[in-house]
């Protein structure tokens, strides 16, 4: 357990897991299909290659090869199979077509129903990071609590530094709803 006096230490740590959570939330973000083509829409796909479970960057390069088609250069002839598998298994919805080691990833257009179905899916994503948030936030007034149970610090430190942790969370929970509004807004004006 840190000293009291360790209460910027508690609030660089804090503050480092908080921004994770909204790091975490932005490579969510980065798989959930808008109308655009981009190569962050594969990224998560993993593809059984080689006796293990790899991600697709590491068996293939991702390139936009126009505004609704997404090409993947497989850098092994023998795992293309593989690769287009996971890619039609991977619950995007779409149809990979192999060319040789090049598959062509055609993005279909959204329907309204999908883009719902997506703005569903990162307010899901929002609400995980933001109960992540919260954790790192209880976890930080516990060390307080403990803190002044011990009387290592006054009850006037433990609210000041409690109101500081508070803060810290609001900003965090703010900005994962900024995050949350740019991705709606993406998904449903594409």
């Amino acid at each position: 357990m840190a000293a009291p006096a360790d209460f910027p230490a508690l609030k660089q740590d804090l503050s480092r897991r908080m921004d994770g959570a909204l790091e975490s939330l932005r490579k969510e973000f980065s798989g959930l299909r808008t109308g655009r083509a981009s190569p962050a829409l594969l990224e998560p796909i993993r593809v059984e290659a080689y006796g293990t479970n790899q991600p697709l960057s590491q068996v293939a390069n991702i390139s936009v090869a126009g505004p609704g088609l997404l090409a993947v250069q497989v850098w092994d002839r023998s795992v293309a199979k593989q690769v287009e598998i996971a890619i039609r298994d991977s619950g995007l919805g779409l149809n990979p077509q192999a060319e040789g080691q090049v598959i062509r990833v055609p993005l279909p257009p959204l329907t309204q129903e999908r883009r719902n179905e997506l703005a569903k899916q990162a307010a899901k994503y929002a609400e995980s990071a933001k109960v992540a948030a919260r954790g790192v936030r209880r976890d930080g007034m516990e060390q307080i609590k403990g803190w002044e149970t011990k009387s290592e610090i006054s009850k006037d430190d433990a609210k000041r530094w409690s109101d500081e942790v508070q803060k810290l969370t609001d900003s965090i929970i703010k900005k994962v709803d900024e995050v949350l509004a740019e991705k709606e807004k993406d998904i449903k004006t594409v």
